[in-house]
């Protein structure tokens, strides 16, 4: 059987898909990338699938589960490359991959990653503004 690679690219993992995807393929990528979150401690997956001619309806199973542990696991889930022949075999199927983003290319997943990142971050710092200031207005 063959594996899948995933290469880390700063704070992102990165999954290129070169291959078909079997099912136990599948399986596999899904065990390999939790791995890899945890060890990594990455915020972000991209998965590029521009090599897919065909997703059957198990492989866009497993990839909307891939984002559900990988959301879990504290990061978000970028597919890319997708074929429009893909996208309207996904849309026939009814299967609408909720907690997976999409995006054209890698650089505008890896873009879209980025933007996502620096809103929760200043978000968090928004918080702890706030907070400072509220000790200041109780002092």
């Amino acid at each position: 059987m063959e594996r899948v690679p995933v290469l880390k690219i700063g704070d992102i993992l990165l999954v290129s898909i070169q291959i078909d995807m079997e099912d136990q393929t599948a399986l596999q990528l899904q065990e390999d990338l939790a791995d890899r979150i945890v060890e990594t401690g990455c915020h972000g997956v991209i998965i590029d699938i521009s090599a897919l001619d065909i997703v059957d309806s198990f492989v866009g199973r497993t990839l909307a589960t891939i984002a559900s542990i990988s959301r879990v696991l504290d990061a978000e889930t970028v597919v890319v490359g997708m074929r429009p022949a893909v996208a309207i075999t996904l849309v026939e199927l009814g299967l609408s991959l909720p907690g997976i983003r999409t995006a054209l290319n890698v650089e505008l997943g890896m873009a879209l990653l980025a933007r996502e990142r620096d809103f929760e971050f200043k978000d968090i710092d928004d918080d702890e503004d706030d907070a400072d200031e509220a000790v200041v207005a109780a002092s």
